[in-house]
Order: structure tokens, then sequence, then C-alpha cells
């Protein structure tokens, strides 16, 4: 599947995260808790070094609670510290916040005893777009200091955020990576809405991802899409091609004469997926990793 997306600034700001790292204390990274693996860029482990560091699995609430925790699981066990977090939830963050605070305690006490003034912990919010950082950066300081939006690529310079006396918090763009590898990463992160639409083979992403859920979670989509079955009477996986042209039938999406619409339906579905409507849905385990 040929998708790749790093226009300039994402290489620009691989740049000035190196350069800027010095000035932090600690780096927070986030990540879809529906496709963990699929949405950390690998670029950042070389970047980051030895910095202390935090995965934040952010749209927590949009995932399969159970594959949340396996997931945290594996990155704790796996010497990566990692927590789950409702971006827009202030209560869901505070964990995150007294982590943070932990973590660069022995900093604060030392400027303590040498009767230095405290500055606040300095945290890089990381992340490949729409992730949910500036959305995580506008909850943790109580106001809208970062732009929100539902595509990728709304954040494009990097800026600092006070939150309240404890923390500044750098707010970094989104940033993909050169080659995006495996086709099952691409479809995930198309998926997600990480990558424009405007350049996707849209149908084949949604009809993909369609088909992970038809296996993965088959009563939501039965219900979501009033499928009425999704096996023959051998028990057999239907045509990929009748399940959608079922579901587009069931939501409306025609073209004349009655056909399905299968491009409508393909942005529909997708659409379904990234706000949650479809229901609480995750879309790799860490036991499908090689």
């Amino acid at each position: 599947m040929d998708i790749n997306w790093f226009p300039g600034h994402m290489a620009k700001t691989l740049r000035q995260m190196r350069d800027k790292l010095k000035a932090v204390d600690m780096v927070v990274e986030t990540c879809d808790a529906r496709i963990p693996e699929s949405s950390r860029n690998p670029e950042l482990d070389s970047i980051m070094g030895d910095k202390p560091r935090l995965l934040v699995l952010s749209k927590a609430d949009l995932a399969d609670p159970a594959a949340t925790t396996a997931w945290l699981n594996y990155y704790n066990s796996n010497s990566l510290e990692a927590v789950a977090c409702e971006s827009t939830s202030r209560r869901s963050l505070d964990p995150l916040r007294r982590r943070i605070i932990e973590i660069n305690q022995h900093k604060i006490d030392k400027a303590k005893e040498k009767g230095r003034l405290i500055r606040p912990i300095r945290v890089m919010i990381v992340g490949i777009p729409n992730t949910g950082k500036s959305t995580l950066i506008n909850s943790l300081s109580g106001r809208k200091a970062a732009i929100v939006g539902d595509k990728p690529g709304v954040t494009r310079n990097i800026s600092w955020t006070r939150s309240g006396t404890e923390m500044e918090l750098m707010d970094t763009p989104g940033v993909l990576w050169p080659r995006l590898g495996e086709d099952r990463f691409k479809i995930n992160l198309a998926a997600s809405g990480a990558i424009k639409d405007e350049i996707l083979p849209i149908e084949e992403v949604a009809g993909l991802t369609f088909l992970r859920l038809v296996k993965t979670y088959p009563d939501l989509i039965m219900v979501r899409y009033k499928i009425e079955k999704l096996h023959d009477d051998y028990d057999e996986l239907l045509p990929l091609d009748e399940l959608l042209e079922e579901a587009a039938r069931k939501r409306g999406c025609l073209l004349s004469g009655g056909r399905a619409d299968l491009n409508r339906f393909s942005n529909l579905f997708l659409d379904d997926l990234r706000s949650g409507r479809i229901g609480r849905v995750t879309l790799e385990l860490p036991q499908e990793l090689n």
C-alpha cells in the first residue's frame, strides 16, 4: 500500500526537537490507545536518548479497556513507563501530573537544599499527528492554550504553555517518519486519522479496517450497521464486498439505481471509528507484534 506523508514541516520539527531537548527535564510521548504501536514514531527513540520519558495512551475512552490494560502491561514490562488517559478529562490526567512531579522530585529537592528558586518542570510533549497532544496540553493547563482540530497537521510550530506553577509544557507539531513501514501500520494510521484523507485510498483503508472489526468486534459492527449476519450456513465469513454493500445500504449510502455508494460509506465508517460511535475498539494487540 503506497501511503506516505512527510511534509517539510515534519522534518524541520524533528531537527528542532533534537536542538531543544537540552532545555527540558523530560519527555511525554502521546500515542493513540486504539493503535499504540502503530502510532509511535520510531525516529523519537534516537532523538530522545536517555531523557526521562512517559508514554501516554491517549483517547483511552475510545479504546477497548481490556486491550489498553494489555498494552500498559506490555510497555511497563519492557522498561517504558506508560499510563492511559482520557485527554478531555482533567481528572483522568491527575495520575499523569503526579507522576511527572515524582520523576523530577529529586531536582526539586536539590533546589530546596541549596536555597534556589524552584523553577517549573519543563516537559516536551511529542507524538504523531492526531494523538491528542494539544488536547492533553489544554487539559493540563486548564485553558485553550493549544489549537485543537480533528484533522492531522493543525499544530505547525513549537510553543510553550504554563501549567500552574509546577510545569511548563512544550507543544510540538505531530510528526510521522519518512517511511511508514508495514502495510498494517499504514492502514492503522490512515484509519485513525493520523494521515490526511486527501492522499488516502479511502475505500481500501475502510474496507480492511471494517474487516478487522468484523473479526474482532462482530457484535458492535452488526449493531451499528444493522447487518443481519456475518457468516454463511457453513460458518464461513461472508465476502467483504457483500458485507460492505449491505452496511452501505442500511446506512442510506446509495447511488442512482439503488447501487451502494461505497466511497460515501467508507468516509462515514471512518468517521464513526474515529469518533467512537462504533464503540470502544482497539485495532492491534501486543501479541501481534513480531
